[in-house]
Protein backbone atom coordinates (compact mmCIF):
# COMPACT_ATOMS: atom_id res chain seq x y z
CA UNK A 1 0.00 0.00 0.00
CA UNK A 2 1.21 3.71 -0.73
CA UNK A 3 2.85 5.47 2.33
CA UNK A 4 0.19 8.65 3.39
CA UNK A 5 1.23 11.71 2.52
CA UNK A 6 3.08 13.95 4.87
CA UNK A 7 3.48 17.22 3.14
CA UNK A 8 1.95 19.41 0.68
CA UNK A 9 3.30 18.68 -2.89
CA UNK A 10 3.09 22.34 -3.55
CA UNK A 11 3.62 24.39 -0.71
CA UNK A 12 5.32 21.62 1.59
CA UNK A 13 2.78 22.44 4.83
CA UNK A 14 2.54 19.39 6.82
CA UNK A 15 -0.89 17.88 5.88
CA UNK A 16 -3.77 16.96 7.64
CA UNK A 17 -6.18 14.38 7.08
CA UNK A 18 -9.68 15.47 7.12
CA UNK A 19 -13.17 15.61 4.84
CA UNK A 20 -12.05 18.08 2.16
CA UNK A 21 -15.10 21.03 1.82
CA UNK A 22 -15.59 20.07 -1.23
CA UNK A 23 -17.99 17.78 -0.44
CA UNK A 24 -16.00 14.51 -1.08
CA UNK A 25 -16.77 12.10 0.93
CA UNK A 26 -12.92 10.06 2.24
CA UNK A 27 -10.55 11.35 4.29
CA UNK A 28 -7.93 12.80 2.16
CA UNK A 29 -4.55 14.60 2.75
CA UNK A 30 -5.23 18.67 2.58
CA UNK A 31 -2.97 21.18 3.14
CA UNK A 32 -3.87 23.67 5.56
CA UNK A 33 -1.76 26.22 4.04
CA UNK A 34 -2.92 26.14 0.52
CA UNK A 35 -5.98 23.70 0.90
CA UNK A 36 -4.74 21.52 -1.65
CA UNK A 37 -6.37 18.18 -2.02
CA UNK A 38 -3.63 15.31 -2.38
CA UNK A 39 -5.03 12.19 -4.04
CA UNK A 40 -3.79 8.83 -3.50
CA UNK A 41 -4.86 6.18 -6.32
CA UNK A 42 -3.74 2.53 -7.51
CA UNK A 43 -1.15 2.14 -9.47
CA UNK A 44 -1.09 0.23 -13.09
CA UNK A 45 0.47 -2.54 -13.64
CA UNK A 46 0.74 -3.64 -17.63
CA UNK A 47 2.34 -6.15 -19.29
CA UNK A 48 1.68 -9.25 -21.71
CA UNK A 49 1.18 -12.65 -22.38
CA UNK A 50 3.76 -13.86 -25.01
CA UNK A 51 2.75 -17.00 -26.56
CA UNK A 52 4.65 -18.97 -29.71
CA UNK A 53 2.60 -21.16 -30.92
CA UNK A 54 1.24 -23.41 -27.57
CA UNK A 55 3.94 -21.87 -25.52
CA UNK A 56 4.33 -18.51 -23.76
CA UNK A 57 7.13 -16.50 -22.75
CA UNK A 58 8.37 -16.22 -19.02
CA UNK A 59 10.98 -14.41 -17.25
CA UNK A 60 12.75 -14.99 -14.43
CA UNK A 61 13.08 -11.64 -11.99
CA UNK A 62 16.32 -10.11 -11.56
CA UNK A 63 14.78 -7.85 -9.10
CA UNK A 64 13.17 -7.73 -5.80
CA UNK A 65 10.36 -8.58 -4.76
CA UNK A 66 10.89 -12.29 -5.57
CA UNK A 67 13.85 -12.38 -7.06
CA UNK A 68 14.72 -15.56 -8.71
CA UNK A 69 10.63 -15.88 -9.96
CA UNK A 70 9.29 -16.82 -13.09
CA UNK A 71 6.72 -13.81 -14.37
CA UNK A 72 5.31 -12.48 -17.38
CA UNK A 73 6.82 -9.10 -19.01
CA UNK A 74 4.89 -6.35 -17.23
CA UNK A 75 5.56 -3.37 -14.53
CA UNK A 76 4.09 -0.16 -13.97
CA UNK A 77 2.93 2.26 -16.38
CA UNK A 78 4.48 5.16 -17.09
CA UNK A 79 3.04 8.87 -17.42
CA UNK A 80 2.47 9.75 -20.46
CA UNK A 81 1.88 6.41 -22.02
CA UNK A 82 -1.71 4.48 -22.69
CA UNK A 83 -2.07 0.69 -20.93
CA UNK A 84 -0.88 -1.03 -24.62
CA UNK A 85 2.29 1.37 -24.86
CA UNK A 86 3.39 0.57 -21.30
CA UNK A 87 2.49 -3.04 -21.81
CA UNK A 88 4.47 -3.32 -25.46
CA UNK A 89 7.48 -1.38 -23.32
CA UNK A 90 7.64 -3.46 -20.44
CA UNK A 91 7.87 -6.98 -22.83
CA UNK A 92 11.09 -4.65 -25.46
CA UNK A 93 12.43 -3.73 -21.24
CA UNK A 94 12.25 -7.28 -19.32
CA UNK A 95 12.32 -9.73 -22.58
CA UNK A 96 13.54 -8.16 -25.48
CA UNK A 97 10.85 -9.94 -27.41
CA UNK A 98 9.67 -8.79 -30.82
CA UNK A 99 5.89 -9.38 -31.16
CA UNK A 100 2.78 -8.09 -32.64
CA UNK A 101 0.17 -6.41 -29.40
CA UNK A 102 -2.85 -8.07 -29.83
CA UNK A 103 -6.17 -7.56 -27.56
CA UNK A 104 -6.40 -7.35 -23.73
CA UNK A 105 -6.71 -10.48 -21.44
CA UNK A 106 -7.09 -9.65 -18.30
CA UNK A 107 -8.02 -6.39 -15.87
CA UNK A 108 -7.00 -7.69 -12.18
CA UNK A 109 -7.55 -6.12 -9.09
CA UNK A 110 -5.15 -5.86 -6.46
CA UNK A 111 -6.92 -3.50 -3.55
CA UNK A 112 -4.31 -4.74 -0.35
CA UNK A 113 -1.66 -3.03 -2.31
CA UNK A 114 -3.16 -0.46 -4.35
CA UNK A 115 -2.39 -1.66 -7.53
CA UNK A 116 -4.46 -2.60 -11.24
CA UNK A 117 -2.71 -5.22 -13.40
CA UNK A 118 -3.43 -5.26 -17.17
CA UNK A 119 -2.53 -8.08 -19.52
CA UNK A 120 -2.57 -8.32 -23.45
CA UNK A 121 -2.17 -11.11 -25.38
CA UNK A 122 0.81 -10.61 -27.70
CA UNK A 123 2.09 -12.80 -30.70
CA UNK A 124 5.61 -13.18 -30.47
CA UNK A 125 7.66 -13.06 -34.12
CA UNK A 126 10.63 -14.43 -33.03
CA UNK A 127 12.13 -17.24 -30.59
CA UNK A 128 15.13 -14.90 -30.28
CA UNK A 129 14.83 -12.52 -27.02
CA UNK A 130 17.45 -10.46 -25.42
CA UNK A 131 16.41 -10.00 -21.55
CA UNK A 132 17.46 -6.67 -20.01
CA UNK A 133 19.40 -6.04 -16.49
CA UNK A 134 15.50 -7.04 -14.59
CA UNK A 135 15.83 -10.38 -16.08
CA UNK A 136 17.78 -13.64 -15.30
CA UNK A 137 16.38 -15.51 -18.28
CA UNK A 138 13.59 -15.36 -20.92
CA UNK A 139 12.06 -18.44 -21.96
CA UNK A 140 9.18 -20.18 -23.76
CA UNK A 141 7.31 -22.96 -21.80
CA UNK A 142 4.50 -25.00 -23.00
CA UNK A 143 1.61 -25.02 -20.38
CA UNK A 144 2.35 -28.49 -18.88
CA UNK A 145 6.19 -27.58 -18.36
CA UNK A 146 5.60 -23.79 -16.75
CA UNK A 147 6.91 -23.94 -12.89
CA UNK A 148 3.45 -23.26 -11.79
CA UNK A 149 5.10 -23.16 -8.16
CA UNK A 150 7.60 -20.63 -8.86
CA UNK A 151 5.42 -18.06 -10.23
CA UNK A 152 6.09 -14.41 -9.02
CA UNK A 153 2.15 -13.06 -8.32
CA UNK A 154 -0.80 -14.86 -8.27
CA UNK A 155 -2.16 -12.14 -10.83
CA UNK A 156 0.28 -13.75 -13.20
CA UNK A 157 -1.20 -17.47 -12.34
CA UNK A 158 -4.49 -16.21 -12.80
CA UNK A 159 -3.61 -14.76 -16.35
CA UNK A 160 -1.87 -17.66 -17.60
CA UNK A 161 -4.81 -20.39 -16.20
CA UNK A 162 -7.35 -17.93 -17.89
CA UNK A 163 -5.20 -17.75 -21.12
CA UNK A 164 -4.82 -21.74 -21.46
CA UNK A 165 -8.65 -21.82 -20.65
CA UNK A 166 -9.41 -19.66 -23.51
CA UNK A 167 -7.25 -21.67 -25.94
CA UNK A 168 -8.38 -25.00 -24.78
CA UNK A 169 -12.27 -22.81 -25.83
CA UNK A 170 -10.87 -21.51 -29.48
CA UNK A 171 -11.49 -18.47 -28.41
CA UNK A 172 -10.22 -15.30 -25.87
CA UNK A 173 -12.42 -13.03 -23.72
CA UNK A 174 -11.52 -10.76 -21.17
CA UNK A 175 -11.57 -11.49 -17.88
CA UNK A 176 -12.18 -9.63 -14.92
CA UNK A 177 -10.87 -10.76 -11.23
CA UNK A 178 -10.62 -9.27 -7.69
CA UNK A 179 -7.56 -10.50 -5.65
CA UNK A 180 -8.26 -10.30 -2.21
Amino acid sequence: MQSPIKHCRDCGTQVAYRLPDDGDTRERAVCPACNTVHYQNPLNVVGTVPYWGDRVLLCKRNIEPRWGKWTLPAGFMELGESVAQGAARETVEEAGAEFEMEELLSILSVPRVGQVHLFFRARLLSEQFDPGPETIEARLFAEHEIPWEELAFRTVRETLERYFADRKAGRFGLHTLDIH
